[in-house]
């Protein structure tokens, strides 16, 4: 009985040993699901056309920040620290004339991910192409698709779930003008049907400038954006009388006409 009870004084004592000395596990890299904002573009070599997306207020490029940096039209002073705006249904236009669409045009420039603001439109005829066409914010027909991936994912900040809709596009900041709690300034511009729709077409001239595309070839059009286009013409927006905008109708109707214009072409590089 003796020799029975050593021996399993010695077996328990190894086997203590053992898991004693056995490593902790390693937990595994996180691995995220359904990221938001994906690593980056996939940049094509050729047949394809790069379009960065350029944000500034006036000559000054965009910061992010609670700076009072800025000055609209009106003399409001102001700082931004969230630009989003949806480009969709691009088209281009060659020098013979004929329109190539992208397909499936649907694209969410983010000013705090320099990865959203660079795009590419890939599988396109080689050609010259003269001249560009896209909406500002995102068609009827997708506003009532239901629940979407990509950049028209909701859990990208720029769906009303309350009101079944897109934000065409969205500004928020800080003026000392603003009548609201904390001196907001928000416009959340929206609205896809109806006498407030707030879809807008752009078609930013290339000037002088072409887009050549062959098959090893990618141009990149540098298209400057203008936050201060939101503010004026044709209509001067005074933040102390509309510090806050987050519905549909004829105010931001009235936003989505002042910047129709913010885009304009600074070269295209070939």
């Amino acid at each position: 009985m003796k020799h029975t009870l050593r021996c399993s004084l010695v077996v328990a004592l190894a086997a203590v040993t053992f898991f004693a000395c056995k490593p902790d596990p390693v937990d595994p890299d996180p691995t995220p699901t359904n990221p938001v904002n994906p690593p980056g573009p996939v940049i094509p070599t050729g047949s394809a056309i790069g379009i960065s997306f350029e944000n500034f207020v006036g000559n000054d490029s965009l910061i992010l920040d609670q700076v009072i940096r800025y000055q609209n039209a009106n003399g409001d002073s102001f700082c931004v620290e969230e630009y989003k705006y949806y480009i969709s249904n691009i088209s281009f236009t060659d020098n013979l004339g004929n329109t190539w669409y992208e397909n499936e045009s649907y694209h969410l420039i983010d000013a705090s991910d320099s990865n959203s603001c660079m795009v590419y439109v890939d599988n396109m005829p080689a050609g010259t192409y003269t001249s560009i066409s896209f909406m500002i914010g995102v068609d009827s027909a997708r506003n009532v698709s239901g629940s979407q991936t990509g950049a028209l994912d909701p859990a990208n900040g720029m769906f009303w779930t309350w009101n079944s809709g897109y934000i065409m596009a969205k500004i928020e900041g800080r003026s000392p003008s603003s009548t609201s709690s904390f001196n907001l300034m928000i416009y959340h511009i929206a609205g896809f049907s109806g006498p407030f729709a707030a879809q807008r077409w752009a078609s930013p001239a290339f000037g002088s400038y072409n887009a050549v595309v062959t098959t090893n070839t990618v141009p990149t059009i540098h298209m400057k954006c203008d936050v201060s286009e939101w503010f004026k013409t044709p209509n001067i927006i005074d933040v102390s009388s509309v510090s806050v905008w987050n519905t549909a109708g004829a105010q931001a109707a009235a936003i989505a006409d002042n910047y129709m214009d913010m885009f304009s072409v600074t070269s295209i590089d070939n």
